[in-house]
């Protein structure tokens, strides 16, 4: 704020699960990048826009603009994430290279003019944050819309399995050379993770699911076989090994309440016995 620096805030939903995470992580990348890149014939795409060409529209934010992916849960939580914690440090990004909400001021940002905020996996801001609203300049999600956004405010929402599936495609959209192998690798592993493996008897996975993995594997053929890395990140999710008897009590907590009560319900993923 005192360097009167322009902040274009990437962040993801509530839950901040893989999808969540990885969305926000992938999309702040690329549009940080797609500003230096340019395209065969000299076209360049300043602040996120191609001038001389003419593909699908991009964001266009301000040029001196610094995207910032924003994971918002308190890193106090982010251990609970066990299967992003583990994809994460399997491709070397180190949990101190994160930004979490309670380490960054948004109303601050806002109120001083300098935020610039896009919503990935959720359109709905909380009640907590209506009044970062009108920062709100793109959402990306793949759930039903639950409100209207009219212009300026970019919307992609589109009924496939995984938000990364959304975020894959604009990035293969995008300028050649942009998309490297970590991020290929965070996008596969998600998009395989929330459409268990991409079978169809789950009733996730959609063709646009399917044809985003299939291009990530030609481009990067390094990637781990499919069934391999969903099994890892299933069997990291609820792998609770190193989780204080209180973090495992949260780590699928939820709440139910009305004016009288509060009710919280923790799910388990290991027998009592033997936490006990």
């Amino acid at each position: 704020i005192q360097q009167h620096q322009e902040i274009h805030v990437v962040m993801g939903n509530e839950a901040c699960d893989l999808d969540s995470t990885v969305s926000a992580l992938a999309l702040a990348y690329f549009l940080a990048q797609v500003r230096l890149c340019r395209w065969p014939g000299g076209c360049r795409w300043p602040g996120g826009r191609l001038t001389g060409c003419h593909p699908l529209s991009q964001t266009a934010p301000a040029p001196k603009a610094a995207f910032v992916p924003v994971l918002n849960i308190p890193r106090a939580d982010f251990a609970l994430r066990t299967e992003t914690t583990f994809l994460l440090r399997d491709r070397g990004i180190p949990a101190a290279s994160l930004i979490f909400r309670d380490e960054i001021d948004l109303g601050a940002l806002h109120h001083a003019g300098l935020l610039s905020l896009t919503l990935v996996d959720h359109h709905v801001l909380p009640g907590a944050d209506a009044a970062l609203e009108e920062a709100v300049v793109e959402v990306v999600d793949h759930r039903p819309l639950e409100r209207d956004r009219g212009p300026p405010c970019r919307v992609t929402v589109e009924p496939v399995g995984s938000c990364a599936t959304l975020v894959t495609e604009r990035i293969l959209q995008g300028p050649p050379g942009v998309l490297d192998r970590t991020t290929a690798a965070l996008l596969h592993g998600t998009i395989l993770l929330d459409c268990i493996n991409l079978s169809p008897a789950a009733g996730k996975v959609t063709p646009r699911d399917v044809a985003c993995v299939s291009l990530l594997e030609e481009r990067f053929p390094e990637l781990p076989a499919r069934d391999a890395a969903f099994g890892a990140l299933q069997a990291a999710k609820f792998d609770v090994t190193g989780l204080s008897t209180e973090q495992m009590l949260r780590k699928d907590l939820k709440v139910l309440s009305n004016d009288e009560v509060v009710v919280a319900i923790s799910g388990v993923f290991e027998d009592l016995e033997v936490r006990l």
